[in-house]
C-alpha cells in the first residue's frame, strides 16, 4: 500500500511541476513577444526613412478629397505607377535635413562607392586646408543645423563630422550582400546624431567646393561649371562666407537646399539625382535631373516631391 501511495505522490509531483513549467514557458514565450514587438516598433518609429509602402495606397491616404491640387497630386501619382512603373515610396522624415537624409540613404543602400575625387584626396584634412591653409578663420562661424553651434571646438566638430562620412561610406558600401547592407542602413538612418554628422559632413564639402570655385575665379583659372557661377550670382551668396552664413548655416535648422545647391549636392557626390516634382505635373518640371551636365558613368537616384520642401524616395518595379 505505501509502495502505491509514494507512487502516486510522485506521479501528482511530476504532474505538477510539468504544469509550472509549461506556464512558465507560455509566460515567458509571452513576454519575449511583448519585447520583440516593441523593439520592433521602437525601431521603425526611430527609422528617418520608413519601410516601403504602396504608392497608389499612399497617394489615396494622403490626397483625399475634391480639391484642384488634391486632383491634380492624385493624377500624377497615377502617371509615376503606370508611365514609369513606380509602385512603392519609402517616406522620409520632414525637417530641414530631408534632401540630404533621401539622397545619402540611397547611396547607402544601394552600395554606390566613394566619389573618384574623395578616394584621391583625403577629406580628413578639408577642415584643416580650409582654415590653415586658405585662411578661413569665419570657419569658427559654421553652425551645426538645430544644433546651432558655433565657436573655437568647430573645427575639431566638423573633422569627426568627416570621419564619420568616410567611415560609414567606405564601410556600407563594400559590403556586397544587399539585404546586410540594407540592415546596416537601417540602423544607422535610426540614430539621429550620426545621421546628423552625415549631413554637416556634406555641408561642409559643399562649402569647400565653393571656395575652390570662387578662389579659381579670381584667378581666372581653369574652366568652372556653370552651377558656382549661378550660386555666386545671387546676391545672399555672392562669396563662400556669405553662403555659409545665409544658406548651409540655416539647413537642418530653419532653412533647406534650395534648387541651386541641388545641382552642387549632385555634382560633388558624382550622382545624377532625377527628382519627380508631383506639383508641376504635365509641364517640362516634372522631371528635373540635379546636376543637369552629368557624366555618362555616374550613378542615379531618384526623389519624388510634392512641394519642392520634402521629398520621398520612389521604388520602381518592372
Amino acid at each position: 500500500m505505501w509502495q502505491k501511495v509514494k507512487v502516486h505522490l510522485s506521479m501528482s509531483f511530476l504532474v505538477t511541476v510539468f504544469w509550472y513549467c509549461r506556464r512558465l514557458y507560455n509566460c515567458l514565450a509571452q513576454l519575449l513577444k511583448w519585447w520583440s514587438s516593441y523593439l520592433q516598433r521602437k525601431f521603425i518609429k526611430n527609422l528617418s526613412v520608413s519601410p516601403e509602402v504602396d504608392l497608389l495606397g499612399y497617394c489615396a491616404r494622403e490626397w483625399k478629397g475634391d480639391t484642384k491640387q488634391a486632383k491634380h497630386i492624385r493624377e500624377a501619382y497615377e502617371d509615376l505607377f503606370w508611365r514609369y512603373h513606380i509602385k512603392y515610396l519609402q517616406q522620409v522624415k520632414r525637417d530641414n535635413y530631408c534632401v540630404l537624409r533621401a539622397v545619402l540613404f540611397q547611396i547607402f543602400s544601394q552600395g554606390i562607392p566613394l566619389p573618384s575625387w574623395m578616394k584621391e584626396r583625403d577629406i580628413l584634412k578639408l577642415p584643416e586646408k580650409l582654415l590653415y591653409s586658405q585662411g578661413c578663420n569665419w570657419i569658427q562661424q559654421y553652425s551645426f543645423g538645430p544644433e546651432r553651434y558655433t565657436g573655437p571646438n568647430a573645427f575639431g566638430k566638423l573633422r569627426k563630422c568627416m570621419e564619420a562620412l568616410k567611415t560609414n561610406w567606405t564601410e556600407i558600401s563594400s559590403i556586397k550582400d544587399h539585404e546586410e547592407r540594407g540592415n546596416m542602413c537601417n540602423t544607422l538612418f535610426s540614430d539621429e546624431s550620426k545621421e546628423h554628422k552625415l549631413y554637416e559632413a556634406i555641408k561642409f564639402i559643399m562649402l569647400y567646393e565653393v571656395v575652390e570655385a570662387y578662389e579659381q575665379m579670381k584667378n581666372r583659372e581653369e574652366h568652372i561649371p556653370n552651377l558656382f557661377s549661378l550660386l555666386l550670382a545671387r546676391d545672399s551668396s555672392s562669396d563662400p562666407l556669405s553662403f555659409m552664413m545665409n544658406h548651409l548655416n540655416a539647413v537642418g535648422d530653419c532653412g533647406r537646399l534650395e534648387q541651386v545647391e541641388m545641382f552642387l549636392l549632385g555634382y560633388l557626390l558624382e550622382v545624377k539625382i532625377r527628382v519627380y516634382k508631383l506639383h508641376k505635373f504635365n509641364t517640362e518640371e516634372f522631371q528635373v535631373n540635379y546636376p543637369d551636365e552629368y557624366q555618362r558613368e555616374w550613378h542615379e537616384i531618384s526623389l519624388l516631391t510634392e512641394d519642392d520642401r520634402y521629398y520621398h524616395i520612389p521604388v520602381t518595379r518592372t
